[in-house]
């Protein structure tokens, strides 16, 4: 089996965009793929990626399966969420100069 490169899973925005909208609390594969206009199978593919290094949890109930962030989930979706802010900040102050 091929080792995960996380550099290279993160930095593509539809991981990205998963990691953000689990941070805002559990949910089915469906509603994850629903609110981030992405297929339904390649959801699942990042999702899987994600739980082999400790990012997610999925959750029986029933017969389907939840998806949580773990701590390190969290963690991640929160320094993601960073550095977006500090992108945005530099992107804000480059228009400001450009217009002067």
């Amino acid at each position: 089996m091929a080792e995960i490169d996380l550099k290279r899973l993160f930095l593509r925005p539809k991981p990205v965009k998963i990691i953000i909208n689990l941070k805002k609390g559990p949910k089915y594969a469906t509603q994850v793929s629903k609110d981030i206009d992405c297929t339904y199978s390649h959801v699942v593919k990042l999702l899987e990626q994600f739980e082999k290094v400790g990012l997610v949890e999925f959750k029986k109930q029933g017969r389907i399966k939840v998806i949580e962030l773990t701590e390190d989930g969290q963690d991640l979706a929160h320094a993601i969420e960073g550095v977006i802010l500090k992108l945005n900040r530099i992107s804000e102050n480059v228009e400001k100069k450009v217009k002067k």
